[in-house]
């Protein structure tokens, strides 16, 4: 298939790329490759995905552009037919919402607006989506699930994510563009981003610096190996999303419609106490941490547990990677990428 993934020089766009060049499809990357962080990096997953491309021998074509530039994407699926979009361009991060919403108002709503034209008009047959388990909010109930409502978020990047949710909706009642939305749970591994726990963590225990331990150490998240996301996430952009042929509009069901839309949570369903998590990367990495304990942060959540069970009963996802062997695969990376 050719399949279109924004945000390719990102974490998770970035292997989402090489697992769709390693099985044979035609990709085509687009991604702005803005300084939200360390461009660098960012420049070095775009040669990674080259070098991939090369040694595969699968075509592989990278656009730099905004997706906030409606003409620059207009002319992406003018040269292109897709058989499949994955979306994972956003302005990404809880925290940095409370300083720059606008960032958020340019990449998440507008460049989400462009792509899903763009993908109805161009008819498509399936768009796959990131959104967030940030959009759980003040929900207290666990494990999450998508059947929950979910219109209580804690921070404007949470309710951006959760607005594509209700976009994508209507494009697939109006245009019956298939649609599928998956809520990522808290995703790290090798090629992670700078401004994530683990990546802050590792980085300050090998220099032995303190790190910044929010509520204490005492909140859990259901950390999920990257590996495990990418697989759930191209199997669900595989199989394309179709109506619920039960949807009740006196009972809505919050997770399925009766459009070629649905909204599956994709996560670990193993939530860890953010104190272990650090005894992991502790172990991984060979030094005890020094810790400035520090209360919670605004718009932070205590805790993240996802019930994946929708997501496998539709495509088979399994999450494999536990917490040790994920951390020690990210810390070895580390090692190697910085020396």
């Amino acid at each position: 298939m050719k399949v279109l993934v924004t945000g390719n020089a990102g974490f998770i766009g970035f292997h989402t790329a090489q697992k769709l060049l390693e099985r044979g499809d035609s990709v085509v990357g687009f991604d702005v490759v803005n300084d939200y962080y360390d461009p660098s990096l960012k420049e070095a997953r775009l040669r990674e995905i080259e070098r991939t491309a090369t040694e595969t021998g699968s075509e592989y074509h990278f656009i730099r552009a905004n997706l906030a530039d409606r003409q620059a994407v207009e002319r992406c699926f003018a040269d292109h037919q897709f058989d499949r979009v994955i979306h994972l361009a956003a302005q990404a991060g809880v925290r940095y919402s409370l300083e720059n919403p606008h960032a958020y108002v340019e990449s998440n709503l507008i460049g989400f607006t462009n792509i899903i034209e763009a993908c109805r008009h161009a008819e498509v047959p399936h768009l796959t989506y990131a959104s967030t388990s940030s959009v759980y909010g003040a929900n207290t109930k666990m494990p999450f699930s998508e059947h929950d409502d979910v219109n209580h978020p804690l921070q404007f990047y949470a309710a951006t994510k959760r607005a594509n949710e209700l976009m994508a909706h209507s494009y697939s009642h109006l245009f019956k563009l298939p649609t599928t939305g998956l809520r990522f749970f808290t995703v790290y591994g090798p090629w992670g981003r700078p401004d994530m726990a683990l990546f802050q963590f590792t980085r300050n225990i090998l220099a032995g610096k303190p790190i910044q331990v929010f509520n204490h150490g005492n909140h859990t998240r259901d950390f999920t190996y990257v590996d495990d996301i990418v697989d759930g996430l191209i199997r669900a952009s595989d199989q394309i999303a179709q109506p619920n042929p039960s949807w009740d509009g006196k009972k809505p069901d919050p997770a399925t419609s009766n459009g070629p839309w649905r909204i599956f949570n994709i996560g670990n369903h193993s939530p860890v106490n953010l104190s272990a998590y650090i005894d992991s990367i502790e172990l991984a990495v060979g030094n005890k941490s020094i810790k400035e304990l520090l209360p919670l942060q605004p718009g932070d959540v205590p805790d993240t547990y996802a019930d994946v069970s929708a997501l496998h009963e539709a495509v088979g996802y399994r999450p494999a990677t536990n917490i040790a062997e994920g951390v020690k695969r990210f810390v070895a990376w580390y090692r190697g990428f910085y020396g």
